[in-house]
């Protein structure tokens, strides 16, 4: 012991150099001679230092007798025959500490040091998340298994309504009733929504890829996936009516495309377009929608048969002798540019800019903002790239030499490493240019800009004519969507964070919605909705980040008592270096049947399931095509499942397997509504940090809402590679990323499956980009286990031998490296081990019982505690009370090794945990903050004052346009503080009967929607304070010049129309709205047109319902 700190202190790699010329592993052969007699004649004094067992004999007396001292003086400490009075940590539960309903005492353990910094600090846990706004959980994360065959997709909000495309159909909430529990239906709650708010949902439907909300006409349009597309009524029946469990039924249906409908949108004339494969994009136009909406019940057999009749084929239109001027690539998004009447189509590599009301393509633009010249583009020209990740083994040329076995083997192992490098380099944003400058994501913003954002995160801004402004990259990670609520736009990224930026581009503000991507933000009602990838709903406070957040905060954290929860589970882990062999199924029951009756988790972790070059070579190039497992590994699992009872007691979960690492995991049936979201990850660390036979598999779970991660590791191995190890885990507790596997249990697989579109969150690291905190880091409770390797140093063999005979324990213990190397913070930092009681695990002689297995061949390596269970949980400080503030308290109850078990030269250990979660009750904390919202007087003061909204003029009430003719609307801001949006729409038209009077309906097309005979420009934009805005009307003729005689459309009615403009005007983060109305009268004589006096001024809420306080202006 002393040379080996000696040896540190002068910077040497750690270890005493072995004094004798034998191998480091192996035993000084020579019996311990007897002391001489005094009748032995006298020796000269250097004698002794010569003979070697009289060295070792005075060495181990030394340092036995340094042990019974320490024995003697700590006597006090001794506990259950260990030693607790150490130099290092070691804690001993109190004498009344008992867990569980059995009163089982947990077992004294040593922690690390170097848990308190960095990513090795335990996360920050509270009944409110201290780390971002305060939020509505509409619908709280449901656990992945539930979920099969009807994920979320999509999200569309009004200002009364939240509408949610799913895989079987869609569901809606109404917002009045967001704070309210989940409903019940008989005497049930369905799985997955058991804390969801109030919900309604329909008929069972083709997958739903997109939704768009029409308030004009109370329709919630939807695209699927068998290429249809449905209109739902808004104004359903309310949830919880008499009738409730009969699904809602779509209005209107019919077949759009051949493929999917990935976007709809209506533009500024009320035309529908939609978008699909192969570059279709088609219009709807609004004429014939609206005739299918006014069939009698009896005629709606028509319906569908109107519509598909009518549609315009864009690709068709721009095709010339068989040359297209769009590619025909997939048309990923639409966006209807209302300011300017265009829409944007969106491709991966291009877009293409259309005029809303001529139908025109006016550009075709790359993602750099350059002018398309080439017509017909391939769909993608960056894959090529995977073909450089195909294995490639060398082959030796004719002149040369064959490679002996050795020598191909190498070259396996190598060019493998190299393709899974490759790989690994592109998963980590090492794409080609073309992938990385996808578009993900486009939106329109107040003041006419268009913005997309990319797979690198980049954002870009565009002018309307499709020009480049700027470009700003706030984050590291994909864009998946954006929303905007007044003069803010918000941005989902692939790492579940939400960011929101000024209209400069400038970051205002940024946090962790969700911790998977969010793919949908939406908003309305006040709130800002986002969606993530495994289905839950948060309601974002569009008064957030401010003063409402700490007032939520403070007020929902003392009413923790009201909503915390808490359960208990015991989890078995169980590892063993199998040493590519197989084991009967009595030492699997003796190792793991035979202690699981308490157990409510089973975690195996397997070493060396299969090795070998060609092995391990094979494995490499599976994984670089993303697949893996063996058929050694498949029997594993087979024969663990057998021994647990798997199908009457145990449900399998899943496994990872890496090479020879594997890992699987089981539940207890009973607890398996509590358990589910199984991810897997893989980190190789031999040859080059690409091969598996060194390396980790994880497993992450969700257990009583918390997670748990588990990870098997096989370190370097060698008793000098010390530091190796240290740098292997490392490695592994760094760069371990979780994610859906394929091994996983049938639920969960076809989850994975139908939300496989979830997994483009491909992670693009840029220099400069923020740090992301380790996927191990941010769990709350990690174990590890496997054959870490760490070896016992400055000890012979036959000493070794010894005290295991004796059971000395506790000496040994201050010979394990690993325990040094966590004293001294270098690894597993912060982390707690049970002590250990059991004998060295390594290494033994296969199918020899008993202490006498020990390796007894020529190399005689020294035991050593290989095998081992170390974890950490929520706990900053030891034997702490599980709460929502420290959520997940373990301790270990059983820390064993199955000497019995012969079948590999390591010995199977067991850790027993009793781990008691405390978690949220989410409905009953939703009700609470409902309660809050309702009855704080600041928080009421808070919202009153977004409902306050810029005093502003209009010029004009009535607008007379003849052929051609343009007038002129000049809207003015009169605040000399406050920035005023506004925003032009059609509430519909009407005719003018010869006598003067108007009919008596104004009807509204999609989406207040303009008439064809006028354009409005510009129909939204921001006003500066104490500014005015000119917008131009304008009278455009609907039809070609060829069509007209004697100026008049021979197929037009030329009847005089009269249409309603609506100037809706609001604060730049507003809630409410006031409405000026303008009346604008198209004559085709050249008589007076009389139009009446300017109505009142309406002042609505974003519901349409009039305000109390209504101004005048």
């Amino acid at each position: 012991g002393y040379a080996y700190h000696r040896r540190r202190r002068r910077g040497g790699v750690g270890l005493a150099r072995p004094r004798s010329s034998a191998p480091q592993d192996a035993v000084l052969q020579s019996p311990i001679r007897p002391e001489a007699s005094p009748s032995d004649p006298p020796q000269p004094q250097a004698q002794p230092r010569r003979d070697p067992s009289i060295r070792r004999f005075s060495r181990r007396s030394r340092r036995l007798f340094r042990l019974l001292r320490r024995l003697v003086v700590n006597g006090d400490n001794v506990c259950d025959g260990t030693v607790t009075g150490e130099d290092y940590a070691v804690v001993t539960p109190p004498p009344d500490a008992v867990v569980g309903e059995d009163d089982v005492k947990p077992l004294p353990e040593f922690i690390g040091a170097g848990g308190g910094a960095g990513i090795f600090k335990v996360p920050v846990r509270a009944a409110v998340h201290p780390g971002r706004p305060p939020c509505l959980e509409l619908r709280p994360h449901p656990l992945r298994e539930t979920q099969t065959g009807k994920f979320l997709r999509s999200i569309a909000c009004t200002e009364t309504q939240l509408w949610a495309g799913q895989e079987n159909g869609v569901r809606f909430w109404n917002l009045d009733d967001v704070y309210e529990p989940a409903s019940v239906i008989e005497g049930q709650v369905r799985r997955g929504d058991e804390d969801t708010s109030p919900f309604h949902e329909s008929v069972i439907t083709s997958p739903t890829l997109c939704l768009l909300a029409d308030q004009s006409n109370k329709l919630m349009w939807s695209g699927h996936k068998d290429g249809k597309i449905r209109a739902w009524k808004m104004d359903q029946r309310p949830c919880g009516s008499d009738d409730d469990l009969n699904p809602f039924k779509e209005r209107i249906s019919w077949q759009a495309h051949r493929g999917p409908v990935n976007s709809i949108v209506i533009s500024s004339y009320g035309d529908m377009w939609s978008c699909s494969e192969g570059g279709v994009i088609k219009i709807w136009p609004w004429e014939s929608l609206e005739k299918s909406l006014l069939l009698k019940p009896e005629e709606k057999h028509m319906a569908a048969l109107l519509i598909e009749r009518s549609p315009i084929d864009l690709r068709s239109q721009v095709t010339v002798n068989g040359t297209c001027s769009i590619s025909s690539s997939e048309v990923k998004y639409l966006l209807s540019d209302s300011v300017r009447a265009k829409v944007w189509a969106v491709q991966s590599l291009s877009f293409s800019i259309w005029d809303s009301r001529s139908k025109d393509l006016l550009k075709v633009l790359d993602v750099e903002g350059q002018a398309e010249c080439r017509a017909d583009m391939p769909p993608l020209h960056g894959q090529q790239g995977d073909h450089e990740t195909r294995v490639k083994f060398p082959t030796p040329s004719k002149k040369e030499k064959s490679p002996g076995f050795l020598q191909r083997s190498r070259n396996a192992i190598m060019g493998a490493a190299g393709a899974v490098r490759r790989v690994a380099t592109r998963s980590a944003g090492g794409f080609v240019v073309e992938d990385t400058r996808k578009t993900e994501a486009i939106i329109l913003a107040v003041d006419g800009t268009i913005w997309t954002g990319n797979m690198s995160g980049l954002i870009v801004q565009w002018d309307g004519d499709g020009t480049r402004l700027r470009y700003v990259n706030h984050h590291h990670r994909a864009v998946m969507c954006f929303c905007t609520f007044g003069d803010r736009i918000y941005v989902g990224y692939a790492s579940g964070y939400i960011q929101v930026l000024d209209l400069d581009g400038d970051l205002v503000s940024s946090w962790v919605s969700h911790n998977e991507p969010v793919i949908k933000l939406a908003a309305g009602g006040g709130f800002v909705f986002s969606l993530a990838t495994h289905g839950g709903v948060r309601g974002w406070y569009v008064a957030s980040p401010g003063p409402l957040d700490n007032i939520i905060r403070t007020e929902l954290s003392q009413k923790e008592t009201l909503y915390a929860r808490q359960d208990s589970v015991r989890v078995l882990i169980g590892t063993w270096n199998v040493g590519q062999g197989r084991a009967s199924h009595g030492a699997l029951m003796s190792w793991l049947g035979s202690v699981t009756s308490d157990v409510g988790i089973v975690v195996v972790g397997l070493q060396e399931v299969d090795m070998g070059a060609g092995f391990l070579a094979m494995s490499a190039a599976k994984e670089t095509v993303g697949l893996e497992g063996s058929v050694a590994g498949q029997w594993w699992i087979d024969a663990i499942g057998k021994a647990l009872d798997e199908k009457k007691t145990f449900e399998r979960m899943g496994s990872r397997q890496l090479a020879g690492l594997l890992i699987s995991l089981w539940a207890r049936k009973e607890i398996r509504t509590h358990v589910g979201d199984l991810d897997v990850a893989a980190v190789p660390c031999g040859f080059g940090r690409a091969i598996g036979n060194k390396g980790g598999v994880g497993l992450r779970i969700r257990v009583y809402d918390r997670t748990m991660c588990f990870v098997n590791c096989h370190l370097a191995a060698h008793l000098e590679a010390v530091n190796r190890r240290n740098a292997d885990f490392n490695h592994i507790f760094r760069l371990m990323v979780f994610s859906r596997g394929q091994n996983l249990s049938n639920a969960a697989a076809a989850g994975a499956s139908t939300a496989a579109y979830t997994l483009k969150t491909t992670t693009n690291q840029s220099p400069g980009a923020e740090e992301v905190k380790s996927d191990l880091a941010a769990a709350d409770m990690i174990a590890f286990c496997g054959d870490f390797n760490y070896r016992l140093y400055g000890i012979t063999y036959d000493e070794a031998r010894d005290f295991i005979t004796q059971r000395s324990f506790d000496w040994l213990r201050e010979m394990d490296q690993l325990r040094q190397e966590m004293k001294l913070g270098k690894v597993f930092q912060g982390m707690r081990e049970a002590l250990i009681t059991f004998p060295p695990t390594y290494k033994f002689e296969r199918n020899r019982s008993g202490l006498g297995g020990y390796d007894s061949g020529e190399k005689k390596r020294i035991p050593a505690w290989c095998d081992r269970v170390i974890y950490r949980d929520t706990q900053s400080t030891p034997f702490s009370e599980s709460n929502l503030q420290c959520p997940v308290v373990s301790s270990v109850i059983m820390y064993e090794a199955c000497m019995d078990v012969t079948e590999s030269d390591h010995k199977p250990v067991r850790c027993k945990f009793h781990a008691t979660i405390a978690h949220v009750d989410k409905s009953v904390r939703r009700r609470e903050l409902g309660k809050i919202i309702k009855s704080n007087e600041e928080i009421i003061s808070i919202f009153e004052e977004l409902k306050s909204v810029p005093e502003t003029t209009v010029s004009t009430n009535n607008i007379v346009l003849q052929s051609q003719d343009t007038g002129t609307l000049t809207i003015t801001n009169n605040s000399t503080t406050s920035k005023a949006i506004f925003t032009i729409l059609c509430g519909g038209q009407t005719i003018v009967k010869d006598d003067g009077e108007e009919e008596a309906e104004y009807n509204p097309r999609g989406s207040f929607g303009l008439p064809r005979w006028l354009e409005v420009s510009p129909a939204s934009g921001i006003i500066k304070p104490e500014e005015a805005v000119e917008v131009r009307v304008h009278h455009e003729d609907p039809h070609t010049v060829g069509e007209y005689v004697d100026g008049i459309p021979q197929s037009e009615d030329t009847r005089d129309k009269e249409a309603i403009l609506m100037v809706n005007i609001r604060g730049s983060c507003s809630t409410t709205w006031t409405s000026h109305s303008v009346k604008v009268r198209h004559c085709f004589s050249a008589g007076v047109c009389l139009i009446e006096s300017k109505p009142p001024n309406l002042t609505e809420n974003l519901d349409g319902s009039p305000r109390e306080d209504g101004e005048e202006h």
